[in-house]
């Protein structure tokens, strides 16, 4: 069945874009991600325009992430505090992506910088979490196996402006989430993520929280960052699709329940070789769009 999409001015199956809410948010579910990396390039895919794919995206990732964050707060497994200074970073990070998101859609050079972004980001990320996670995979294979510490102190772990979360049992310096939000609130603003597949290594590797709050605090960032981005988008850029976000967002809430418990299920290291081998696949096929020669060397655009 087609439906029309009016801001992203083209016409989808609704039932491929549930099927993609409900896999996005499978994930969500089961890696405590947003999705978003994953979302925006299968829009693109799909044939949604750059722009509409990546305000939208950021869209409906509020209700699926709000559904995942309810999930894990019944079970206890939510640090509001942390998810509070990482709110606030986003925020701030937020207003600059889409500072930056509406000049380079002024310049022309938005779509190309979307993806090569993506291809750059997915294809680092996915490496060094197979390398960390096949690791760990190994380790845990050999009997007697001394465990490696998660993270390691390092400078930054000095920082002033300490804040005791006591949820995650950590004494760490405010300006690390904080940072770290406003990364994610930028990125979030120029690509349409939620950011969780950057932010939930940080968490367990930079900032050192416990992988049993890591999943649920990253969805709750997710909501707040995803939320203030979609607002300016809207307010700014007009480029989200509202009707293309709530048809993802149905299949996307039925999709995090069933991924949420999935995840309970698995170890976790054999969830991050999970995540890493998707990560390679979408950077690869963004890859590819980006080497194959285009039908007609020239085309003619209309300026509305």
């Amino acid at each position: 069945m087609d439906v029309y999409l009016p801001i992203a001015a083209v016409t989808q199956d609704v039932f491929v874009l549930l099927a993609i809410g409900l896999g996005v948010g499978f994930l969500s579910g089961m890696f405590g991600i947003g999705g978003g990396f994953l979302l925006t390039p299968l829009l693109i895919f799909i044939g949604v325009p750059q722009a509409v794919a990546v305000a939208s995206s950021a869209n409906q990732l509020v209700g699926a992430s709000l559904s995942g964050v309810l999930t894990h707060w019944r079970r206890g497994n939510v640090d509001f505090k942390m998810g509070a200074v990482l709110s606030t970073g986003g925020f701030i990070g937020s207003a600059v992506g889409v500072a930056l998101f509406a000049f380079l859609r002024r310049l022309g050079q938005l779509d190309l910088v979307i993806s090569l972004s993506y291809v750059l980001l997915l294809g680092t990320l996915g490496s060094l979490m197979m390398i960390e996670s096949v690791g760990a995979v190994v380790r845990a294979r050999q009997p007697g196996a001394r465990r490696r510490r998660l993270h390691q102190h390092t400078w930054f772990h000095g920082l002033p402006f300490k804040i005791r979360f006591r949820r995650s049992k950590l004494y760490i310096s405010a300006l690390l989430p904080l940072g770290l939000g406003c990364g994610i609130g930028v990125l979030s603003a120029l690509l349409g993520i939620g950011g969780g597949f950057l932010v939930v290594p940080a968490m367990i590797y930079v900032l050192g929280m416990p992988s049993s709050v890591v999943p649920g605090t990253s969805l709750l960032q997710t909501v707040f960052i995803a939320t203030s981005v979609t607002v300016l988008h809207a307010l700014t850029n007009q480029t989200v699709d509202s009707l293309l976000a709530l048809i993802m967002l149905i299949g996307g809430v039925v999709g995090v329940q069933y991924g949420t418990r999935f995840g309970a299920m698995v170890r976790g290291e054999y969830l991050r070789v999970f995540l890493a081998l998707i990560i390679l696949a979408t950077g690869a096929k963004l890859l590819g769009d980006l080497t194959v020669p285009p039908d007609s060397r020239y085309s003619i655009a209309v300026n509305e």
